[in-house]
Formats: C-alpha cells, sequence, structure tokens
C-alpha cells in the first residue's frame, strides 16, 4: 500500500481571513487535533498513583490485578491540574482506568469506584464531555509526536494502551494520522462557505478540489490499519475494552455503570463507547458537503428520535460540538451545486463537488471493507490465542454486531454510505 503524499499547497490559493476565530472552537493548527504533541507526563507527582496504573496497565490486565490496584488509590483532587494539556492528560488517563476496571475481569464490574469516578466527572465536567473513554481520551490526545506534523503513524506512539501491542498503537495512531491530514481544510472549507454570497465560485470550486484531496489522503491512511494491526488481536484483545455500557445487557451489564461518588451518592449511566464516529473531522466532512444523515437503522431500538451522528456529538468536546453546530448555520454549497449550471464556472462547481461527495462515499466504502475485516469475519471465529474471554462482544450472546458506540453495526456503515452517494447526485 503506498503512502499518501502530502499535496503541495495550490497555487490558486485565495488570500482570505478567517471568517470566524477557530481558536475559540478548539480547533488549531492541527485540526481537531492539538496544536502540541501531548503531555507524556503531569507534572505535580502527586497524580503518581494514576501514572503508575496507566504505565503497567496492560500487565495489571493480564494479571487479573487492575481492580485491586484501583481499590488501593486514594481519591485524588484536580485541582492540582495546571494546563490544558494536563486536564487533557487526565482525561485520557480516568478514561483508560474506567475500561480497564469494567472490562478487565471474568465479567464486567458494574459499579465504577468512587477513585475513578469522583475525579473523572469532575475533569469530563471541564470538556463537556461524558465520563467514558471517548474518540478524544483514546485517540486525540492519547499520542506523542515530534514536532508538530502528526500526519505519519510510524513516527507517533500511544501514550495509554490497554494492552501494549503494536496492533493497538497502530490502530490508535491512524486516527490520529488521519485527524492529523486535516490540517489546513477546515481554513480551506470555512473560506469556501464565507464565499458563498457573493457567489465567488473560483474560491469554492479550489476548496472542494483541495476537500477532495484530503477525504482521499484520509482513505489511504485508513487503508495503512493492515500493514500492523492484526485482524483476530484487535477483536479479541482490544475491541473489548473500547465497548461502552449502553445496549449492553447481554454482556453483563443491564443499567449500564453505577458511577459511585462514595458517601451513598452516584448514578447510573449507560454511556457509548470510543468510536471514531466521534470524530470531529468526518462530520464536518459531511456538513460542508450538506450530506443529511437520517436517523433510522442506527440503533437496536425500534424507536430513534435523532441520528446517531448527531447523537455521537454529545461525545466530542464541547467546543468541538459547537464548532460543528455553527458550521451547521453557515451557508450550504451543496444549495450552489444544485442550481441550474447557466456558466462554465457553475459547471465546474457541480463537478468538483460531485468529485467531493464521491470521495467520501469511496472513503465509507473502505471503512465498511475494515470492519468487515476487523470485526465481521473475526467475530465468526473463535481465537485459541485469546488470553481472556471476549466479554464486550454482545454478538456472542445475540448473534447481532453492535459497535462500540452502540449502533447495529453494517447497517449504520452502509445506510450512513448510501446518505453520501445520494448527496452527490444532486438531486
Amino acid at each position: 500500500m503506498p503512502h499518501f503524499v502530502e499535496s503541495i499547497e495550490s497555487a490558486k490559493k485565495p488570500s482570505m481571513k478567517p471568517s470566524i476565530d477557530l481558536n475559540a472552537f478548539g480547533v488549531t493548527r492541527n485540526a481537531f487535533l492539538p496544536a502540541e504533541s501531548p503531555l507524556e507526563l503531569l507534572s505535580d507527582s502527586y497524580y503518581e498513583p494514576w501514572e503508575h496504573i496507566v504505565k503497567h496497565l496492560p500487565e495489571l490486565i493480564d494479571n487479573g490485578s487492575i481492580r485491586d490496584v484501583v481499590a488501593q488509590l486514594p481519591v485524588l483532587e484536580t485541582s492540582r491540574l495546571i494546563s490544558e494539556a494536563e486536564w487533557q492528560r487526565a482525561y485520557v488517563m480516568l478514561g483508560f482506568m474506567a475500561q480497564a476496571y469494567i472490562w478487565g475481569g471474568d465479567k464486567p464490574a458494574e459499579v465504577l469506584p468512587p477513585q475513578i469516578t469522583v475525579p473523572f466527572l469532575l475533569v469530563s465536567a471541564h470538556f463537556d464531555l461524558p465520563p467514558v473513554l471517548t474518540y478524544a481520551a483514546a485517540n486525540l490526545w492519547n499520542f506523542a509526536g515530534s514536532g508538530n506534523d502528526f500526519i505519519h503513524p510510524e513516527d507517533l506512539k500511544v501514550l495509554c494502551s490497554f494492552t501494549g501491542t503494536e496492533s493497538e498503537s497502530w490502530f490508535l495512531l491512524i486516527s490520529v494520522a488521519m485527524e492529523g491530514r486535516g490540517a489546513g481544510i477546515i481554513d480551506t472549507m470555512m473560506e469556501a462557505i464565507a464565499a458563498i454570497p457573493s457567489r465567488d465560485y473560483e474560491t469554492i470550486i479550489w476548496a472542494l478540489e483541495e476537500l477532495r484531496e484530503c477525504i482521499l489522503d484520509v482513505g489511504i491512511l485508513l487503508e495503512r490499519m493492515f500493514e500492523r494491526c492484526e485482524p483476530m488481536v484487535f477483536y479479541h484483545q482490544i475491541r473489548p475494552f473500547l465497548a461502552g455500557s449502553k445496549n449492553m445487557a447481554s454482556s453483563g451489564l443491564p443499567r449500564g455503570v453505577f458511577y459511585d461518588e462514595g458517601d451513598g451518592k452516584g448514578q447510573w449511566r449507560e454511556l457509548c463507547g470510543g468510536s471514531n464516529g466521534q470524530s470531529s473531522l468526518i462530520q464536518f466532512f459531511d456538513l460542508v458537503l450538506g450530506v443529511d444523515h437520517k436517523g433510522n437503522a442506527t440503533s437496536p431500538s425500534a424507536v430513534v428520535e435523532k441520528s446517531y451522528h448527531q447523537e455521537v456529538r454529545e461525545y466530542m468536546p464541547g467546543p468541538h460540538r459547537k464548532f460543528l453546530q455553527h458550521v451547521t448555520s453557515m451557508g450550504s454549497i451543496r444549495e450552489l451545486a444544485l442550481l441550474p449550471p447557466e456558466t462554465d464556472e457553475q459547471r465546474r462547481l457541480q463537478a468538483a463537488y460531485v468529485a467531493a461527495t464521491e470521495a467520501l462515499s469511496d472513503f465509507r466504502n473502505k471503512h465498511i471493507k475494515i470492519v468487515t475485516r476487523y470485526i465481521v469475519l473475526p467475530s465468526k471465529q473463535p481465537w485459541k490465542g485469546a488470553a481472556r474471554q471476549n466479554l464486550a462482544s454482545s454478538s456472542s450472546a445475540t448473534k447481532v454486531l453492535t459497535g462500540t458506540g452502540g449502533t447495529l453495526l453494517m447497517p449504520f456503515l452502509k445506510q450512513a454510505r448510501d446518505e453520501t452517494a445520494d448527496t452527490g447526485r444532486l438531486e
């Protein structure tokens, strides 16, 4: 599989001022990734108990002592976190510890103890995120790299891991690199949307061409998953720890997980697990192209009030979620593309728009192939190499594959692909 080659900056790029302050929405020069490499260690030794557990997480899971070690933890305060980067690392560590505690035994733990619950609730509230291992915790803030270019997964490393395997590292870092490839495209598309009122077709055409190249490169990175991530290792060893507590009755969590705050306080919570569906970048692609995702076929429930894409925004950092909401309220490039073309510029705009949506549809086809290879096929093959039972695989009980985000897996992915393709038909 050839590595993608970074696009040379287009000579046609217009010079325009950003229409909004992206920093206010937590959008950096690396799109939804941090501007700098995330912290590898909290500065205050007060947090050494957390750092110790995370450092040794794979062996604590393997030897079955993770719950005993957590039980010996003090309930640490969050007041000593001194920067956003430290809050992010705390969220990552607590997310990994929570998942390891819930899924790291002979059966799922229905109660998350105060040692994790109390600080996790505070750190989650800081980011307007739920207290679970979201995509932000597993991917956006869980890597380290030299410099500020995060588009080459082989040059990155993960900071927290359940298994310590190369397969897990590669799986997580591919997503980091995909996010990194989005650097610059947000500025570009915001310029395009700002150009809608004046009908500046050249700017919009240029932006759509850049968007198509970005999506194609993201797809090439996704296909590199095969290089270092083994499907059976992923399905049987890694994926169970990414599962949430929503729709997991068949796996032993009929009420979800009780978040014990101590002193008789607490709350049962049913939350989705970490999922690439929580990527703000992919939803940004949808929004600027006007892809409308419906609410059917995405949930095991017969009643669906909103689409999974809308629901999953609650699992994105608050500023990123607000940014997507802001983009939704801006002008529509698709409405321009739907106009009957009367000039060469309009015809070129339509062609550029269709090409971009085709690239996104093709990306979703690649995702379906990945899911087939890494989830569907391994789910039918028991693996003797697994050291522990795959507790979180609800398919073992229901024969229906669900994603870690709680959706009916293949129907959801195919529906999203078809909706993208339908959008590009300009009907």
